[in-house]
């Protein structure tokens, strides 16, 4: 029996966000003094490091469970499938529902509650429950329903990674530029000639990198509200990646029996340009290569980091020839790679 993702989907909100959107901004360090140049050049550097130019952002209306939502409905139709069959609904976030304007996330009922109800699917047998683990929580949870599938636990199950960053960014914080909102969404089934799971790797390193990222206050010190942001300390997280993720690849492809010389694509988290290149480029060293051509899709460019969102969405768009010259074919192997929040790592070798 393989198990092996039968459809994606993806939402991509609509609303364009450049990084002159920034100009404006009040940029300041963490201990509320203001930097020493303008920010154009600030702006400059940054995409010059990230590989961000713009990032989309929901419609005021949308929380994230309606992105959510319209991934799913997506990845249903790709399947084929009946929603009723489904056994899981995983949805992966970081945040639950900020609405637009407010300071407070929301996240009861939980998210995978919300879609199933916005599905409106009837079988109480339809679990839906919430991953929390940062920014690799799409593979972690596809990790999971891979492991309820194995068990005979399920037959069908749909992973869901969304985000509305854009919620708990600090305007007085330049890497409020980074983060960006979306959805992704797959549908995981056993099947008799599908793609499969060939083997998976997580960790949690929690000992000093525990709070590498984490909710903090503006750094702008006059503020009146009490209102907690996203932070975190960039250049750690820069150094715990490429000193653990490429590991954790060589760990997970040499776990599943396949060559490095069959791997097609690398599906890795969306974080930061120079730093998926740095992690990329130290794997392949581990087998003495240089990195093949084409080997990374990157949507950061245009996406900036949705977190849970960047691999599902990435995967969707290159699955379904919408990022030429990209594509995948049906017996090719892949890699899906993910860092963040935790600090945890995960990777898959999927062979679609």
């Amino acid at each position: 029996m393989n198990i092996g993702i039968t459809g994606t989907g993806s939402y991509i909100p609509s609303v364009i966000t450049p990084n002159q959107a920034f100009d404006q901004n009040v940029f300041l360090n963490a201990d509320g003094t203001p930097f020493s140049y303008p920010n154009a050049v600030i702006i400059e550097k940054f995409q010059a490091i990230t590989g961000i130019g713009e990032r989309r952002y929901a419609k005021n209306e949308y929380n994230t469970s309606d992105l959510g939502f319209f991934a799913a409905q997506k990845a249903i139709d790709d399947a084929g499938i009946d929603k009723e069959t489904l056994d899981y609904i995983i949805f992966a976030h970081n945040f639950g529902n900020v609405p637009h304007g407010k300071a407070q996330a929301d996240t009861v009922p939980s998210l995978a509650t919300r879609v199933k109800h916005l599905l409106q699917i009837k079988n109480p047998r339809c679990v839906a429950y919430d991953m929390l683990f940062g920014c690799p929580g799409w593979i972690e949870g596809v990790i999971q329903a891979h492991a309820y599938i194995k068990s005979g636990m399920a037959r069908k199950c749909m992973v869901i990674g969304g985000e509305t960053l854009s919620r708990v960014i600090d305007q007085n914080d330049r890497d409020s530029m980074i983060y960006s909102d979306g959805a992704g969404a797959c549908i995981l089934e056993a099947t008799s000639d599908g793609g499969n799971i060939l083997a998976h790797e997580s960790a949690t390193y929690s000992q000093d990198e525990a709070y590498y990222l984490f909710y903090g206050e503006s750094y702008d010190k006059k503020a009146t509200d009490t209102r907690q942001y996203i932070k975190m300390y960039g250049r750690k997280i820069y150094e715990f990646a490429v000193s653990h993720v490429p590991k954790a690849l060589y760990d997970c492809l040499e776990s599943s029996g396949i060559g490095i010389e069959e791997v097609k694509k690398i599906f890795i988290h969306q974080a930061n340009e120079k730093m998926d290149e740095a992690i990329i480029k130290r794997f392949y060293k581990l087998y003495n290569m240089d990195v093949p051509e084409g080997i990374m899709p990157m949507n950061i460019h245009e996406m900036g980091n949705s977190s849970v969102a960047t691999v599902p969405t990435l995967f969707d768009m290159v699955r379904k020839g919408e990022m030429k010259p990209h594509s995948v074919q049906k017996g090719d192997v892949v890699i899906f790679a993910s860092v963040g929040a935790g600090m945890n790592i995960n990777a898959i070798v999927y062979k679609i």
